[in-house]
Formats: C-alpha cells, structure tokens, sequence
C-alpha cells in the first residue's frame, strides 16, 4: 500500500491537532506548549520535504499528487492536491515557522496568551491554502490562517500595534467579504468551485455570461491582491507589519506569498492560454499595477526610517516584482520569479527578526525582561590602548579596537540581509533578479529561433527592477551607517541562542542558494513549465477515482467470472 498520497493531508492534521492539545494544556504549561509546537513544526517541515522529494522522483504525470479526503471523486468532493508549486510553498511556509517559533521562544511567545495555539493554526492555513483545490476551501483556509493572524497581529502590547491591528482585521474582513462574493459569481455561472473543473467549463460559457463571469473573476482578484499587496491595495500592509512583532511579521512575509500563490494558480489554470475568449483575462492589470508597485514601494523606502518599515516596504517591492512577472505568461519568466519569490522570502523573513535585534542594540540601557541564564556572554566592549596604536583626540582606540562579536553578528547579518533583498552580487538575490532580466529580454528563450522583440512593458519592468534595486541600495546604506558607523557610548545587545539561530538559518540558506541555484532553477522552471500545461492538473485531478468500499469490492467479485 503507497502511503504517500496520504501523506498530503498531513501537513494539515498535525497542526490542528497539536493546537487541540496545546489549548488543552492551558497556560500554566507555556514550557511544555513551547516544546511540543516546535516538535510538531519540524515534523511538519519534515513532511514538506518528503512531499516536495515525492514530486521531483516521479515521473511527469505522477508529479502531481492527488488526495480525497471524503473519498469522493472530483468535483464533488473536497479534493487536497500537491505538485512542484505547492511543495516547494509548503517547504518555504516550514522553514520559516521553525525560524519565527525559534526566535519567539526567546521572549515573544511570554507576551500574550494562546500564542503557540494560535501559531499552529495559522500553520494549518497556510498549509491548507497551498494544498487545496477549489475554491470554497481555499475560503476556508483563508479564514482559518486570517483568525489565527489576528490573534498573533495583537500580541504583546502597544497603542500603535492595536491600532495597526484593527486596521488589519478590518480591511481582511472587507477582502473575505469580496472573496465570497466573487467565488458566487463564478459559482452560478459554472456550477463547479472545484479548480480542475472550473478549467475545463470557463471555455464553454456561454458569450452572454462571460461578463458576468469575468466581473466575478476580478472581485475575487481583488480580494488576492489586497492580500499579495497590489498598489492602491496595499494601503495596511506597511503599518501592520511594522507594528506587529518580530517573529509574526517573519510569519507575514510568507502570507503575503499566499495572494501571489494563489492568482499565480487561479490565473494561469483557469484563464490559461486554453480558456477561449477568457484567456489571458487581467494580465494587462497584473503587469501595470505590479509596476505601480514597484514604483510606489520604491519611492517610499527612500524615506523609511526604521528598519522594520524598510522590511514590509521591501515586501511590497518583491509582491510587485512577482505580480508583474505573472502577467506576462511566460514560463522562463515565471520560472525565475519562483526563484526570486524563494530567495527574498528567506531575506526578508530574517530581516525581520534581525530588526527587532538592531533596535535593541539602540537602547543604551536595556534591562532584560528574564534572567542571564540563557543570555550569550557579554563580551568585552574594547581592549586598552597600547603602544604603537593610533589615538584620536579624546585618547581612544581608532586601529585594533575589539568588535564585539554581538555586534559583529548584527552587522554580518544586515549586510547579508540588504543583498540579498537588493539584488547584488555574489548572492542568491542576485541570481533571481538575474534570471528575471535574462527572462524579460528573451521572452521567447535562447534557441527559439524567434525575433520577437521585447515588449515595452517588459523594457518598462526590467528598468524598475533595477531602479528599485538602487533606492533600496540607497535606504539600506544610509540605515546601515545610521546604525553601526554612528559613534554613539552604548553597551553592545544581550542576545539569546534561540534569537541567532533562525537568523543565521535563514541567512544560512539563502547564501547555499548561491552555491546550488542550477538545481532549484531547474525545479522552478519545471514548476513553470507544469503551470503553462494545465491539462496535466486538471487530468491528474479529475481522472483520481474515489477508492471502492470493502462491499464495493465484494460485489464486484462476486459478478466478475
């Protein structure tokens, strides 16, 4: 018996049940709660792995599995469906829940209560959201990680992060509300929710409904885009993560991929090449309103202040970045975008957990909220001047002044950290963008043996993309020597192992995505590939047959000779 289609719905169970447990146990036990949330993330990355090795060792029909829950066949069922997207979102979502989790151990997770309750669910939704194939459930999923989001939003104190939150909880609540909407248009023009089934009957509306479906596909957009962080959109997105803490807006940074996901799985399912007058619907809006992004994050960061505003800024970059890339229906294009959407990922969910760091470091007198028993040591702060060093005039140390590794590490990290999230060389960040303007000025591939020429919104993304690249040189150089080269008489940060440690992973793989980009490229292109072939999803999943009762299979033994 193969085990592995049913390995699909774990990634869902595990998280529900451990947050049953967890809410079981109460808050005397946050120690124990703390433990058995980490256990269950890692087993749930683990599984992610497996998944994503599952669909790269077989063969191209098989990439795509497929599970039915209710064991009852698409599309009436509720069917859960894993390919190289997917698998590669679900890896992304684990190894930044581990990061988040670990840091959060450190102090966060103290702040409130149901912390890692609330942290499993969201793991759930996002899990489910990635896995699911039709469109009632992905509302399902979507509300579940959203009320999880809103509880985690409002953890910890402070006027402006209530505020901020509020805004967020409304404008989520208004986009839900949109999401139905749109889901009931379609509905009653198709009949069908179920994605496979949804490809197969949008050709074959009828030309008097068409409109009344294509104003049902653009309010559900909206709602996707209000999430993915689409300019004029994106309005909360900066003040809310900004306000949230760090290890939850490391969260966010993987949230905001889910509106990505999902247009990137809508639109190119079901308004495909292959959708007869509704093919290709919204792409136009996709490229310019990605590019407005840009345009608007891009100005914006040049007067960020603090790095965590810089951070959910650089989101809305990269969201504009993907949703651009998107609009175009190329497959190198996407391809690279995948890429671009893995790398900067990682980035800016560390960046986000550094900033919390480096604006402790600014605290001249910080006094830490626990006890010393699990802090690093304290290094020393300077050696004494000695003979042959070079004085300045207030007699210090200029030439062989010991850095303190504290902030040797904080300084290490955001130079990786603004890298990797401008673009620059030798890092992976630098390979995505890479790959992005290789892809936009050959739209048609090398060998293709086409001169067609490149388009003017592709000349228009491919000049954002570097200007983006040099504001966000600009802003990060300035907050770099506003926070490390400023001479200011500070003791350096207390930092705990469970705060270094997600940083350095994350940062850890991002800089190995350097050293193996071939094999990941390789993945995000056939990702791509099986996008722009829909026919494969929509066979794998309507042709998966529900599996025949025990009576089932007696009485058809008993009529066969």
């Amino acid at each position: 018996m193969n085990l592995m289609p049913h390995l699909i719905a774990a990634p869902i169970l595990l998280p529900l049940l451990t947050a049953a447990v967890m809410l079981m146990l109460g808050e005397k036990h946050r120690p124990l709660k703390a433990r058995i949330n980490l256990f269950s993330s890692l087993v749930g990355l683990g599984i992610a792995v497996l998944l994503l090795q599952w669909t790269m060792q077989t063969g191209i029909p098989g990439s795509i599995g497929v599970y039915l829950p209710g064991n009852w066949q698409a599309p009436f069922g509720i069917v859960l469906v894993v390919d190289r997207l997917s698998a590669m979102m679900l890896v992304l979502t684990g190894i930044i829940g581990v990061s988040a989790l670990l840091f959060a151990m450190a102090r966060w997770d103290g702040a409130g209560s149901s912390f890692h309750a609330l942290f499993q669910i969201q793991m759930m939704g996002l899990y489910g959201a990635f896995l699911t194939a039709d469109l009632f459930n992905l509302f399902v999923f979507f509300e579940v990680l959203l009320a999880a989001s809103y509880g985690l939003m409002l953890h910890g104190s402070g006027r402006s992060r209530v505020s901020a939150g509020l805004h967020y909880i409304s404008i989520n609540l208004l986009a839900s509300s949109l999401f139905l909407i749109g889901a009931a248009l379609i509905y009653g023009v198709t009949g069908t929710l179920n994605m496979a089934d949804l490809a197969l009957k949008i050709p074959l509306v009828p030309e008097a409904d068409r409109g009344l479906l294509h104003a049902g596909a653009a309010i559900l957009a909206v709602a996707f885009l209000a999430k993915a962080g689409m300019w004029p959109l994106n309005f909360w997105l900066v003040p809310a993560y900004s306000a949230a803490s760090a290890p939850v807006a490391a969260m966010f940074a993987i949230m905001t991929k889910v509106g990505v996901y999902t247009l990137l799985r809508l639109w190119t399912l079901l308004f495909s090449g292959q959708a007869g007058a509704s093919a290709y619907f919204g792409g136009d809006w996709l490229i310019y309103g990605g590019m407005a992004t840009i345009v608007c994050a891009a100005v914006a960061i040049i007067a960020a202040q603090r790095l965590e505003r810089l951070a959910s800024l650089s989101i809305l970059v990269s969201a504009g970045i993907l949703l651009a890339s998107i609009g175009f229906a190329q497959p190198k294009l996407i391809g690279a975008a995948l890429f671009y959407l893995v790398s900067s990922t990682l980035a800016l969910s560390a960046l986000f957990l550094l900033a919390e760091l480096i604006e402790r470091s600014r605290s001249a007198n910080e006094i830490p909220l626990f006890d010393d028993g699990d802090l690093l040591p304290r290094p020393m702060e300077s050696l004494q001047p000695a003979k042959g060093i070079n004085l300045d005039d207030e007699q210090k140390a200029v030439v062989g002044q010991v850095i303190p590794w504290t902030m040797a590490f904080l300084g290490l990290s955001f130079i990786a950290c603004s890298l990797l999230i401008i673009g620059m060389p030798p890092l992976s960040g630098f390979i995505g963008k890479l790959g992005l303007l290789h892809a936009l000025l050959n739209p048609m591939g090398l060998g293709s043996g086409s001169d067609e020429p490149v388009s003017n919104a592709a000349w228009g993304l491919l000049a954002l993309l570097i200007i983006s690249g040099l504001t966000s040189l600009i802003a990060f150089s300035r907050l770099g020597i506003q926070r490390f080269w400023t001479p200011e008489e500070r003791p350096s940060p207390l930092l705990r192992r469970f705060e270094c440690v997600p940083i350095f992973a994350l940062l850890g793989l991002s800089i190995a995505l350097t050293f193996k980009a071939e094999p990941l490229l390789r993945y995000t292109q056939a990702a791509a590939d099986a996008l722009n072939n829909p026919q494969q999803y929509v066979m794998a999943v309507l042709g998966t047959r529900a599996v025949p009762s025990p009576e089932a299979k007696a009485a058809i033994a008993e009529v066969r000779p």
